[in-house]
């Protein structure tokens, strides 16, 4: 895949800066194939696309949330498909593929807003013991 010539592209320090991520974790997503990257230069190192960073930045919400590689990967893949197919039948199916990760999403935000309630009333019982010491 080769980036458009008039599209800045960036090196993988700029992409890890700008997304928060390390080296190691972009290398790693490159490795199984999350987020291949644009294309490379003449030395091997990998060149990143507007594209691959939003594509990054979809990866790396989903993280928290749970979802294994494999879960991702064709989480990706759906809504890659979707934003490419014209016919029908087949978005109607990859829409509700889609829902399915929606609803998973939904249910792990659920679950960690309980357990950010839960380190909340943590800290305030941490604090009003600090506060009778």
């Amino acid at each position: 895949m080769s980036p458009d010539s008039t599209e800045p592209t960036m090196h993988i320090g700029e992409l890890a800066e700008r997304t928060g991520l390390s080296l190691r974790t972009i290398r790693h997503y490159d490795e199984v194939g999350l987020l291949p990257a644009t294309s490379r230069t003449e030395g091997g190192f990998r060149v990143y696309s507007s594209k691959d960073l939003e594509r990054l930045m979809v990866i790396r919400r989903m993280k928290p949330l749970g979802f294994s590689l494999e879960e991702m990967s064709r989480l990706l893949e759906i809504t890659d498909r979707l934003a490419e197919s014209d016919d029908g039948a087949e978005r109607k199916r990859l829409q509700e593929q889609l829902k399915t990760y929606i609803d998973a999403a939904q249910h792990q935000r659920e679950k960690l807003a309980v357990s950010l309630e839960r380190a909340d009333e943590f800290l305030q019982i941490l604090a009003d013991k600090a506060r009778e010491s």
